[in-house]
């Protein structure tokens, strides 16, 4: 600071202080950020992050053509077009080859032996008792579905398929066990016996999964299955027999 003394007349004296910062005296310290411009900072970094993260999300969801279907379909009103022919419709449904639809499980009791026509059982018999667990899978082979049982019309298809069957029958070996075999007293046990009834028993479990609609079941599981997947395709009408 510099102190100016100013002397008037001989009357008296008069001070005067004079406050001018000389220009060696230090300059103030810079000032802090404020807290607004801090959040303004992050607020811009995290947008800045979003828009990036979206901008390739766009990139790639148009690079893969899905984008670009989907924008097609807009442009048509909404809905994504298909051109599937004929020939795609039955080379796609070939492909499934045997459609297994339903599975049928069931427990038997079967039994089975040898009776000697002139001895009663306990002497000359053999007798199994066996308690199975089967199961029987029905659906469609559509390997054998033919050019001319598709009809292609624009969005709508028609198909006959071929009738449902059984596919296989087969028992669980796990869960199948001889319950009691009974042997004559002048009577060795037949080898065969056991393998004759397991045959009965698939041909009883067939029988039952038979008479309980498996075919039924069977067919229209696979028409459920096939209209899912050429709706896919897009077609808007499937009709199937």
């Amino acid at each position: 600071m510099i102190l100016g003394l100013v002397y008037t007349g001989a009357v008296g004296k008069q001070m005067t202080i004079d406050d001018t910062p000389v220009a060696n005296d230090p300059a103030p310290r810079g000032t802090q950020p404020s807290p607004r411009s801090v959040r303004s900072w992050v607020l811009g970094v995290i947008l800045g992050a979003i828009l990036t993260v979206i901008l390739i999300g766009a990139v790639v969801w148009f690079s893969t053509g899905l984008g670009l279907l989907h924008l097609m379909g807009i442009l048509r009103g909404g809905r994504t077009q298909f051109n599937v022919d004929q020939p795609t419709v039955v080379r796609q449904i070939q492909e499934l080859q045997r459609l297994e639809t339903v599975s049928y499980t069931a427990d038997k009791i079967i039994s089975g032996g040898h009776d000697n026509a002139y001895l009663p059982s306990f002497l000359a018999g053999d007798r199994l008792l066996l308690v199975v667990h089967g199961e029987v899978v029905g659906g469609i082979d559509l390997a054998g579905l033919q050019s001319g049982d598709v009809l292609v019309e624009g969005q709508k298809v028609s198909i006959h398929l071929p009738a449902a069957e059984v596919l296989s029958t087969r028992i669980d070996n796990a869960r199948t066990r001889v319950y009691s075999r009974d042997t004559g007293l002048f009577s060795s046990p037949d080898p065969n016996l056991e393998s004759e009834v397991r045959e009965e028993a698939e041909r009883e479990l067939q029988q039952a999964a038979l008479q309980d609609g498996i075919l039924k079941m069977a067919a229209d599981n696979a028409r459920s299955t096939i209209s899912g997947m050429l709706k896919g395709f897009g077609f808007r009408e499937v009709d199937i027999r």
